[in-house]
């Protein structure tokens, strides 16, 4: 992979990211510190995992060396009280991913890059992990969002979005 395929992925991811907001913004203000689903983590729980790892392997990607924050992702969602308290984290959490991606070339993208699991990867190859555990969480949130007695939105409505997040 080289940046302008990377750039090109990063697209996408975004336009996926937009639908994701939609699902956190379909789940019912008063669900988010519940477990809708017995041994699951919380909505909010979710998206601190969710945004935070695209995050972090965004960012590690960019500077050589994932690593893992100290905090629990229940220690941070604990400081999230409100829906758009979640909402806010995960857009925070997009932008300074899309800050750290801007900054990846393709040197970084060749590089070995560490992560806290005890395994390196390419650079490039972070971005499938990425990808994978992306898309199986923002799965886990549509599941979510149905327990929760709401519906979520097209999976591939992308004009729908924010406008920062629709097809260029």
């Amino acid at each position: 992979m080289n940046k302008q395929t990377l750039d090109q992925i990063w697209d996408l991811t975004r336009q996926k990211y937009g639908v994701y907001l939609r699902v956190i913004e379909a789940i019912p203000k008063d669900r988010f510190h519940i477990r809708p689903i017995d041994g699951m983590r919380t909505p909010t729980e979710l998206v601190v995992h969710t945004s935070g790892l695209l995050r972090m392997i965004a960012q590690g990607v960019a500077k050589g060396e994932i690593t893992a924050d100290e905090r629990s992702d229940s220690d941070i969602a604990g400081g999230l009280a409100t829906r758009a308290d979640v909402i806010a984290f995960a857009r925070e959490c997009w932008d300074d991913a899309s800050a750290a991606v801007a900054s990846i070339g393709d040197a970084e993208l060749a590089a070995m890059v560490p992560t806290p699991w005890e395994v390196t990867f390419p650079g490039h190859f972070q971005f499938t992990v990425l990808s994978d555990e992306f898309v199986h969480h923002r799965g886990q949130l549509y599941v979510f969002a149905r327990a929760c007695g709401a519906e979520p939105p097209f999976v591939w409505s992308f004009g729908d979005n924010a406008e920062e997040f629709r097809p260029a």
